[in-house]
């Protein structure tokens, strides 16, 4: 999933689009994330791990539904991909990025964002992989990118141009 572009430096990037996710070693980057969640499970002994732009909190267990898009799924494909790679589940750890309240007349129910972050730090709770470093909520938009080779490096932009690593 999500399309590969490379970088001016010549690193190859995958763009993970809403609903998309990827796992490996590569640069990988969701851009424009609002009240979605840019959710990193890393793998520091093998330096590789996963990202995935989840939408909403959890799946209605439709198929064919994308499973990035969903809290619930994402962590189960990130988790399941990982472990294909060789990645063991104690040596996972997460970072989370986004879930800004995009839309502050409307905040009361819809706070998808809040939601998120709330859906995802319970199914790794359960999980027992540790979150350590999250940036959620806010007002406004991110672009993350995530290093898998840099220690799990993950790069946070703010719409307004403010830049922070997680």
């Amino acid at each position: 999933m999500g399309k590969m572009i490379t970088g001016s430096d010549q690193r190859e990037v995958i763009i993970i689009g809403i609903g998309e996710w990827s796992t490996g070693d590569s640069v990988m980057t969701s851009i424009g994330l609002g009240s979605c969640i840019g959710l990193v499970i890393h793998d520091e002994t093998k330096k590789i791990g996963g990202l995935a732009h989840v939408m909403l909190p959890k799946s209605g267990g439709k198929p064919n539904e994308r499973a990035g898009k969903y809290a619930d799924t994402a962590v189960e494909v990130l988790m399941k991909e990982l472990a294909q790679k060789g990645s063991k589940k104690n040596n996972l750890k997460a970072k989370l990025a986004g879930g800004a309240s995009m839309f502050q007349n409307f905040s009361g129910n819809l706070n998808i964002g809040g939601r998120n972050a709330e859906a995802l730090k319970e199914i790794l709770k359960e999980l027992s992989i540790p979150i350590v470093r999250e940036d959620l909520g806010g007002t406004m938009g991110r672009t993350i990118t995530y290093y898998p080779k840099e220690n799990g490096r993950l790069v946070v932009r703010q719409a307004d141009g403010t830049t922070r690593e997680l």
